[in-house]
């Protein structure tokens, strides 16, 4: 029913070639994931985002708790057919919203009591309650339920933020029962390699079928993640799937795989193309910049995707400045189909041995965020 093997490695780097197989479906790796961050995409259908390439999405156990509810997932055929998506899914568990996002009223060993930010309930989560909430929603990857400190963060509140993760880790072990479904672990640790390091080891111990590497893209510097994934990747186990949660900048993403990651997962595509902000491979596009106003050509010249193949810069730039719901939907889908070009020419690279060449062909490597 799953599986993971290592297809290609690149000569000089930590890079790999994956194959991923789930019940769902076949994933190659490296992959990067959209967010469904309520069961849907925002903005696109389910055939926009198949037809742009997406193997694979990601939806929160955080969010589909509050509403519909899991078991209302459940009731409606689970998670798969709520979507109108036959491929893939991943479940984050819902640790990093609740650390980042909500007014926390209690938070122990025991788990998080927070409150609701659509009604104000008071709402707990602990590790047994978010593997039953995510065996209900019935995706293919699930996450095991970890508290995500910030950064900056004094040394002694991240030491027992990754103490506790490793104690709610087992838990998670023990509580998951499906068997068509992959449970991975998260690491933590912050910007301190041994806690990193420490975590992912307890972490290899336990035994799970895939490692994510979590509390990053939180405020730290482009040095300082590629520092901290350099140090603690190739130190997960090698015939597992790895994953940086969160990340979604294509320099980010290649400094990643460069060290070992194959999964990725960033809300960036649709939250970026519903503000007038299209990634292509020679760079950023502001959209509503005057520059564009009288363009004629696509978003990007080349790219495949519905919008490139039929409108002009020009044209989706008026629909932003008209407040045009199109705008966004064209803006969104073209993002979208970036993210899976720029992960399928990867892995074409470092299957040819060339991945050395990438930044050749996609100068917007070197862009930061906006």
């Amino acid at each position: 029913m799953f599986s993971f093997q290592v297809e290609a490695t690149d000569a000089h780097s930590e890079a790999r070639l994956g194959r991923m197989v789930t019940p769902h479906g076949v994933v190659e790796t490296p992959v990067f994931m959209p967010v469904g961050t309520a069961g849907t995409i925002k903005g696109v259908t389910p055939r926009d985002v198949e037809e742009a390439g997406v193997q694979m999405l990601l939806a929160n156990t955080y969010h589909l708790r509050l509403r519909p509810g899991a078991e209302v997932v459940a009731k409606l055929g689970g998670l798969h057919r709520l979507m109108c998506w036959n491929r893939p899914i991943l479940t984050d568990s819902g640790g990093f919203q609740v650390f980042s996002l909500a007014e926390l009223n209690e938070i122990g060993d025991d788990g998080v009591v927070f409150k609701s930010h659509v009604d104000g309930s008071l709402v707990r989560l602990n590790p047994e309650i978010a593997i039953d909430i995510q065996q209900k929603l019935g995706a293919d990857v699930v996450m095991a339920f970890d508290q995500c400190p910030p950064i900056p963060c004094p040394r002694q509140e991240v030491e027992a933020a990754v103490e506790r993760t490793l104690r709610w880790a087992l838990r998670c072990r023990e509580a998951h029962r499906r068997e068509d479904q992959w449970l991975f672990g998260i690491v933590q640790g912050g910007l301190h390699q041994d806690l990193r390091l420490h975590c992912a080891e307890r972490l290899a111990e336990i035994g799970f079928d895939g490692y994510a590497i979590g509390g990053l893209s939180v405020g730290e510097t482009h040095s300082e993640m590629v520092d901290i994934l350099a140090a603690v990747t190739p130190r997960l186990p090698a015939d597992r799937p790895r994953y940086l949660m969160g990340v979604g900048m294509p320099r980010d993403i290649l400094e990643a795989v460069a060290t070992g990651v194959d999964m990725f997962d960033c809300v960036l595509p649709t939250r970026n193309g519903r503000n007038a902000y299209a990634f292509t491979a020679a760079g950023h596009l502001r959209l509503r910049n005057a520059c564009h106003a009288l363009c004629d050509e696509p978003l990007e010249p080349g790219c495949d995707c519905y919008a490139c193949r039929h409108f002009s810069r020009g044209y989706i730039r008026h629909l932003f400045l008209a407040n045009e719901m199109l705008g966004p939907i064209l803006a969104s889908i073209h993002n979208l189909r970036f993210f899976q070009r720029f992960t399928g020419r990867i892995r074409d690279l470092i299957r040819e041995g060339k991945m050395g060449t990438i930044r050749d062909e996609f100068p917007v490597c070197a862009a930061r965020e906006p």
